[in-house]
């Protein structure tokens, strides 16, 4: 026998219209609402850091407190106090050295991991994996004595080799995600044509895989420019990244809070400004291979 469907009433159409219209509208707004809660403190150290100190320290806040430039000024040594640029670029070249250093070892690996499995590399990726779970504060008194004993303290490089050991896992977890949805047949005709594995490497898996790589570097950069334990405890005045020298705000004389926040400010825009730039690349990285 033949089953006969049961026709749709029309009028049940518009109501689920409307209830997909509603739901969408309530997601929307939950969405706004988690949205400004992230925001909001941000914004609230923004205007913090345009108050003086003394309307900066009033509780409450006075969001109606006139705004003043100071704390920039302060920060930037106007005034005659220290001044941040080498601190800034100390962070710009051990993020740039450190992520560039990730990128050359961990596509390779991912390479490896992915497109030309080793044995058993799920426990390779585990064993990766593991090297994290260890807390950094664990390890920060043997990196200091290895250090102190080679004179290698208040160093920029030691920076770049701390940063690119502690970032080189997550990047070869990262790629190897993006790497395995490449088809292999795009690398059996490069090995066809006579390709070699560098050639394949460069010319063929880099280009296919670009949002995964701009994510990974992405997030590698930022994790090198935040990183504050290590850069506090085995850097002096040449080797100071801008985290340390935020630190340095902090005195016995109290917290400046206003040139902390200006601070702060300045500190976070090359991260906010190299995700705005990338953050098609970061959220097509980042959801690659999450839809099969």
């Amino acid at each position: 026998m033949t089953a006969v469907s049961t026709p749709v009433p029309i009028t049940s159409i518009p109501e689920a219209t409307r209830r997909a219209k509603r739901r969408g509208a309530a997601l929307g707004v939950l969405a706004w609402f988690i949205g400004i809660v992230f925001v909001l403190p941000v914004l609230w150290m923004l205007l913090t850091s345009f108050h003086s100190e003394a309307d900066a320290a009033t509780n409450p806040p006075s969001l109606a407190a006139p705004l003043t430039l100071d704390g920039y000024k302060d920060f930037f040594g106007v005034g005659g106090g220290a001044s941040p640029w080498p601190a800034l670029l100390n962070s710009v070249g051990t993020s740039l050295f450190s992520t560039c250093f990730v990128l050359v070892l961990a596509l390779p690996a991912a390479f490896a991991l992915s497109i030309r499995p080793v044995r058993k590399w799920t426990d390779v990726m585990f064993f990766f994996l593991s090297t994290k779970m260890l807390p950094v504060v664990a390890g920060l008194l043997p990196v200091f004595l290895f250090a102190r004993d080679i004179n290698f303290l208040d160093n920029v490089w030691l920076l770049v080799i701390l940063y690119t050991s502690m970032n080189l896992p997550i990047a070869v977890w990262m790629m190897q995600s993006f790497l395995a949805d490449i088809p292999v047949s795009i690398i059996e005709a490069a090995q066809m044509d006579g390709a070699r594995l560098p050639t394949i490497l460069w010319r063929v898996v880099a280009p296919i895989a670009g949002p995964g790589i701009a994510a990974t570097s992405l997030i590698c950069f930022i994790f090198s420019w935040n990183e504050m334990l290590f850069a506090q405890v085995l850097t002096g005045v040449v080797a100071q990244t801008a985290p340390a020298f935020l630190t340095t705000f902090v005195t016995s004389q109290g917290l400046f809070l206003a040139k902390v926040c200006a601070a702060s400010m300045v500190i976070s825009l090359p991260v906010l400004a190299a995700g705005f730039a990338a953050q098609d690349k970061l959220v097509q990285g980042l959801s690659l291979g999450a839809v099969k």
